[in-house]
């Protein structure tokens, strides 16, 4: 960072101030990671300098050979990783991921069926307030009112009333195991796609520590950073009869030139991720996961669905009289990063909420385990318990950066 600190020395303060805040704190938002120093290395190199507009041996710039070997080497290592037909690795994010999907193979007014927000979905799977709920006709789901886990009977009724276009599994705060297959019956039986969003668990997917939908279902979509470990990034899977279809709404249908740095860096993750290693690492996820789960509820906490199958938690603050926004900034002040987040039933704007949404992949990066998520369930119901004590946030901060300390982002 010397050339930055140089040339532009206000970001290189803000960079060091944020490379602070991550080395002394615990980031627990389920969304997060860690990348690789290959990864971050990688991610600033110097393909970003060139436009790659199409795809490989299709190019709409010359001087394009090394970033069609980049690519190719991406899309290979990601079919090798899920067993996938055909995958494409433009994508921008997980929602222009979605989008694609949805361009290749629905219109506008058409309907489309997905997890409701309040309950465990995602902005792009149809919220009013996002492309896909001004452009689609949506019909949500929504999990059982007493087990707060997914009703497949229930998707199954909604589905058969409503004649969705495309059914959409998956879902950025939801605890618990999918069924895919169940998701891809119930499309088939109305004649309808079926897409599965994995942003969350591709990780998971990927290592056999949670189902995957990879030639289950239709369309497959994902983000390469949270349990991959990648870069930030998006990523599709298809079966081979829609693949043309995906890659044109892909380009030029929605996006122009690629992010030639950041597929780079997405190849570099796929080959991490194919290491068998990284299966161990997301079962240490989970593991860690449920020990949180485990120490919060031994200290009083209500979990929505009562625990967790995969790499996050969702407490619910209902019972303590506070709010979600209150809880995260409570935390905050004790070094502990997370997010608030709507629970089912929720009564709370998003903006404010009743539950907190905690997740596991990025200190479960830095080489800590159970005996550590224990020390981490403790503090944070300590802090919960009384939001207003600035003393405890204060001691817990101090605790924390001293066990943060063991474990650092990138070591030596």
């Amino acid at each position: 960072m010397s050339h930055l600190a140089r040339v532009d020395p206000e970001i290189a303060e803000i960079l060091e101030k944020e490379r602070q805040r991550q080395t002394n704190g615990l980031e627990l938002i389920a969304s997060e990671n860690i990348v690789s120093r290959a990864v971050l290395e990688t991610t600033g190199s110097i393909m970003t300098n060139k436009y790659a507009e199409g795809y490989p041996g299709k190019r709409y710039y010359g001087g394009c050979e090394f970033y069609d070997m980049a690519e190719n080497l991406a899309r290979d290592r990601l079919k090798q990783l899920f067993g996938a037909k055909h995958a494409n690795v433009q994508p921008h994010s997980g929602t222009q991921a979605n989008m694609a999907v949805y361009f290749s193979v629905m219109e506008m007014k058409d309907v489309l069926m997905s997890m409701s927000l309040s309950q465990g979905g995602h902005l792009s799977h149809g919220s009013p307030a996002n492309f896909s709920g001004r452009l689609f006709t949506v019909k949500p789901y929504g999990v059982d009112p007493t087990t707060e886990m997914l009703d497949y009977g229930q998707v199954e009724e909604i589905a058969r009333k409503e004649k969705p276009k495309m059914i959409i599994c998956g879902a950025s705060a939801y605890p618990r195991t999918i069924d895919f297959k169940a998701f891809m019956e119930i499309a088939e039986s109305v004649g309808a796609y079926c897409m599965a969003d994995i942003a969350h668990i591709a990780g998971m997917c990927a290592t056999g520590v949670h189902p995957s939908p990879v030639n289950v279902v239709h369309f497959t979509t994902t983000t390469t950073h949270k349990t991959l470990r990648g870069p930030r990034g998006g990523a599709i899977m298809a079966e081979p009869d829609y693949a043309q279809a995906v890659d044109k709404a892909v380009f030029p249908g929605m996006q122009g030139g690629p992010l030639m740095h950041i597929i780079a860096a997405k190849a570099v993750c796929f080959k991490e991720a194919l290491r068998p290693s990284f299966r161990d690492y997301n079962r240490q996820i989970v593991k860690n996961c449920q020990t949180v789960a485990a120490t919060l509820a031994d200290n009083g906490l209500r979990l929505v669905s009562g625990g967790t199958d995969n790499h996050l938690l969702l407490i619910d603050l209902t019972d303590l009289g506070i709010t979600g926004i209150d809880a995260e900034n409570a935390l905050g002040r004790a070094g502990i990063t997370v997010n608030k987040n709507t629970i089912p039933r929720e009564t709370r704007s998003p903006f404010v909420t009743s539950g907190l949404r905690i997740g596991t992949p990025a200190v479960t990066s830095r080489g800590m385990k159970e005996e550590e998520m224990r020390f981490i369930g403790d503090r944070i119901a300590y802090v919960l318990k009384d939001i207003t004590d600035a003393a405890r946030q204060t001691s817990v901060k101090e605790e924390v950066q001293a066990m943060a300390s063991k474990f650092p982002i990138y070591p030596e």
